[in-house]
């Protein structure tokens, strides 16, 4: 074969994945829907960071961290657990934790049981600042995401979301983990 009729093959080849050609594509209908999904997914962690950030000087992250604490026995929780719970790596989780500390609102120490494991404590202060920071997190999620939806629309979406997490999370280990819902008033 010439180099031309090569570079011809080549670019033909070529053309046919950028037409979707030789590979599977979604139907147009999946496409539409996952296009949607996928947006929600990446839009909606913004919406909330940029709230929190603006009403209670704290990131959509840093909230998670502290709201997964205070919802854990004794408002402790290994530190891998933590990320497991809001899908964070450890290094991030770290990060965060770090800034966290420097706040002094949690602690980290080893754990006893397991020296190989580092333990987060979520300190009065950091339930403090959950309490404070609650309000404006549950406002914009009650906005974005329920205020939209009829009742059994949000039912639906519920029903929706647990589906897709059992084809993800099949064993089921981030629904073990499971945490109960924040208290509506928690001060020391």
């Amino acid at each position: 074969m010439t180099a031309i009729n090569t570079r011809k093959r080549r670019d033909s080849e070529a053309m046919d994945v950028e037409c979707g050609q030789g590979f599977e594509m979604l139907e147009p209908d999946e496409q539409d829907t996952w296009d949607a999904l996928a947006y929600l997914l990446i839009r909606l962690p913004a919406v909330l960071d940029a709230r929190m950030q603006r009403d209670a000087g704290i990131s959509h992250f840093e909230f998670m961290v502290l709201a997964t604490l205070i919802r854990s026995p004794e408002r402790t929780r290994r530190m891998s657990e933590v990320a497991d719970l809001i899908a964070s790596s450890l290094t991030r989780l770290s990060n965060a934790a770090g800034r966290l500390e420097g706040k002094g609102w949690i602690t980290r120490r080893p754990d006893p049981a397991d020296g190989r494991y580092t333990l987060a404590e979520l300190t009065s202060e950091g339930a403090g600042k959950v309490i404070e920071a609650a309000p404006a997190y549950t406002d914009e999620v009650r906005r974005s995401v329920f205020s939209p939806l009829t009742k059994g629309q949000q039912k639906q979406a519920g029903e929706i979301s647990r589906r897709i997490l059992s084809v993800i999370d099949p064993d089921g280990a981030c629904a073990q983990g499971r945490l109960p819902s924040l208290p509506a008033h928690t001060a020391e």
